[in-house]
């Protein structure tokens, strides 16, 4: 299954909508306005929230935590590096390997492949294609790209 990722241009916040392959709108994410450092909420079409990135502060380097449902499920964080970003990622038991910089990019259980991840050009705003090979992982594989993109924006 796939999902797209994309950012809305002109809001005063980081807003993303969330489609999926038939083009229906399946999630939106909104930044907390007044939020001390970066916050996104992920909510269900029933505006119900389902998720929170929340980033930790009095870190070096951009760190956040990923709740889901109100669990902690794991942290992502930004590297200290010269020229390509890279991140330490702790989530759900996941790995994640690939091209950071470009937003090619693989996460595995186990060894065993969740997700590829590509960022698409020529778009106004960030827009993300998300590639999951099982669908009950959709909302760990949602969460985690946005936290990987909440670092590396607030490190920009």
């Amino acid at each position: 299954m796939k999902l797209l990722i994309k950012q809305r241009v002109f809001s005063w916040t980081d807003t993303y909508d969330i489609y999926d392959e038939e083009g229906n709108v399946r999630y939106f994410v909104k930044g907390d306005f007044f939020a001390i450092g970066h916050r996104l909420r992920v909510y269900d079409m029933e505006q119900r929230e389902i998720g929170l990135i929340q980033e930790k502060l009095l870190h070096l380097m951009p760190t956040f935590e990923v709740y889901i449902d109100g669990w902690l499920c794991g942290t992502v964080s930004k590297k200290l590096t010269l020229l390509r970003p890279k991140y330490q990622v702790d989530y759900s038991g996941w790995q994640v390997e690939g091209d950071f910089l470009g937003w090619e990019y693989d996460a595995f259980s186990g060894g065993v492949p969740v997700m590829h991840i590509s960022k698409e050009i020529f778009h106004w705003g960030d827009t993300y294609v998300i590639d999951i090979v099982d669908p009950a992982d959709e909302i760990h594989a949602l969460m985690l790209v946005l936290a990987i993109d909440a670092a590396n924006c607030a490190s920009s």
